[in-house]
């Protein structure tokens, strides 16, 4: 995908602060954090939402497997984190590029996260009441 953000920094071509990467996934802070550990764990391979994962695709697996082991490098395991997938634009994702996000250090970034996903969601009520798309 050549107008994918996420793609443009698996390439290389957009900098990240990588913590992690291997053959299947790359990890990285992310550039807008809502709390004070916010890491996104995206595949190499495009695939838009989780909606459109091959039945049987190990790579969820794989995505946890790497989160358990950045939230313990991180010190993140010891005190507890969130890790989770917003699906669909109603779901709250902004980039079409499956990838988690792993998220530790205070209740703060949550009340973000809730409120910044009710608002997008409220918008797009709004939007398709007003114009009916």
């Amino acid at each position: 995908m050549t107008d994918c953000v996420f793609c443009k920094i698996i390439a290389g071509e957009i900098p990240s602060r990588t913590v992690y990467e291997d053959d299947q996934v790359v990890a990285f802070w992310d550039a807008h954090p809502t709390a004070p550990t916010h890491i996104l764990i995206v595949p190499r391979k495009h695939v838009p939402t989780l909606n459109d994962l091959e039945e049987g695709d190990p790579i969820l697996c794989h995505m946890a497997e790497v989160a358990k082991r950045i939230a313990a490098n991180l010190e993140a395991a010891r005190n507890g984190y969130r890790f989770f997938i917003n699906v669909g634009p109603e779901g709250g994702q902004v980039i079409f590029h499956l990838h988690a996000h792993l998220m530790a250090g205070n209740d703060f970034g949550m009340m973000i996260i809730k409120s910044s996903i009710a608002i997008a969601i409220l918008l797009r009520k709004i939007k398709k009441w007003i114009f009916g798309k």
